[in-house]
């Protein structure tokens, strides 16, 4: 998560980048952009918006060394000596098109953008932005000829959002460079995180909170939902919430003996965790720090609505985790052959 308050654009460049799968070739500037006013103002919040709500990081990965990452050889080069900013950018690019391993990767605009003014929780620092640019939407341009207005289409690049976009950031820790990437066509997420840019996530509170919360969310869908129902499902999310807002560290001990009522349910679990670490090529730590903004942010993406098939949606509140096990009982009615949920309350709005 960054603020872009006092940043400012020092270097930025404009490529195309091809397909080999396509036969469409890159296509390379000589020169960067000189801004006027008008379009300055739009493109740095344009380039640096997505990053305000990013609260995960990654960092260079690579399987013999880190110095031998292709992006970070290429950062560590622009962070040294600017005046290699041109060729470099095209290396970059270059790279972007190596990976282009299938006919479904588009082509695009890429663009590499020097910041300055970056900060990035207690800092301040200059960074190297890689944006690509897949998608052009149709404008209306008006125009004068013969005393007379007349209209016709455009294609542009739309000023609401990037398709894909990296900030490496001149400052690291122990594991390196840090890193935030966006993807707003996440269909082929794999060319753009594993295999161009070859970032792995942090390790750190952030890291660690967002996978036990993917752990409970799927768990909740791929078991509780299907043994259990929704109502089990959608109160099990709720209290695993409201555990980790309650807790500033998460022991997993503890978690279970806290959410599950029985040891049918711990079993499961158990085993749905190994399970997932192995899919998931990674482990879980037993006990870690709790992440807040990670929380506040994946506790906006569950939905707890109980859809029914006769038109009726019961919706929990996420922040009242104990309501549905007290106020709502599930049942099955012998007469009409149907289940049935009962509710209970004082007074309605």
């Amino acid at each position: 998560m960054i603020s872009r308050k006092n940043a400012s654009i020092s270097k930025f460049i404009i490529h195309k980048v091809g397909n080999k799968f396509n036969d469409t070739k890159n296509a390379f500037s000589e020169n960067t952009v000189d801004f006027d006013e008008a379009s300055y103002d739009l493109m740095l919040p344009f380039l640096l918006r997505p990053f305000g709500n990013v609260v995960q990081s990654y960092r260079f990965n690579h399987h013999a060394s880190i110095a031998l990452n292709e992006i970070n050889s290429y950062c560590t080069q622009l962070f040294k000596d600017e005046e290699a900013f041109i060729d470099v950018s095209k290396h970059i690019v270059t790279h972007l098109f190596e990976q282009s391993t299938s006919s479904n990767i588009k082509t695009g605009d890429v663009l590499v953008v020097m910041f300055e003014g970056i900060e990035y929780q207690d800092m301040t620092t200059n960074a190297i932005g890689v944006f690509k640019i897949e998608s052009k939407v149709n404008f209306f341009q008006t125009y004068l000829e013969n005393k007379t207005y007349d209209v016709l289409v455009q294609k542009g690049i739309s000023s609401k959002k990037v398709d894909k976009g990296c900030l490496i950031l001149n400052q690291s820790d122990t594991e390196g460079n840090i890193i935030l990437s966006v993807d707003n066509n996440s269909y082929d997420a794999q060319y753009w995180i594993n295999q161009f840019l070859n970032i792995k996530y942090a390790d750190d509170s952030n890291n660690h909170t967002q996978q036990y919360i993917e752990l409970c969310k799927e768990f909740s869908t791929e078991v509780l939902k299907t043994s259990y129902g929704a109502q089990e499902h959608n109160t099990f999310l709720a209290k695993t919430i409201d555990f980790f807002k309650e807790n500033e560290v998460v022991n997993v001990e503890r978690f279970k003996e806290d959410i599950f009522e029985g040891e049918k349910q711990i079993r499961q679990f158990e085993d749905y965790k190994k399970e997932y670490e192995g899919e998931q090529n990674l482990v879980i730590r037993n006990q870690f720090d709790v992440a807040e903004r990670v929380v506040n942010k994946e506790k906006k993406k569950i939905k707890t609505d109980i859809k029914l098939d006769t038109n009726i949606q019961i919706k929990l509140d996420i922040d009242a985790p104990d309501a549905s096990t007290e106020y709502l009982e599930r049942g099955y009615d012998n007469e009409k052959k149907m289940h049935y949920y009962k509710v209970f309350f004082n007074s309605e709005d």
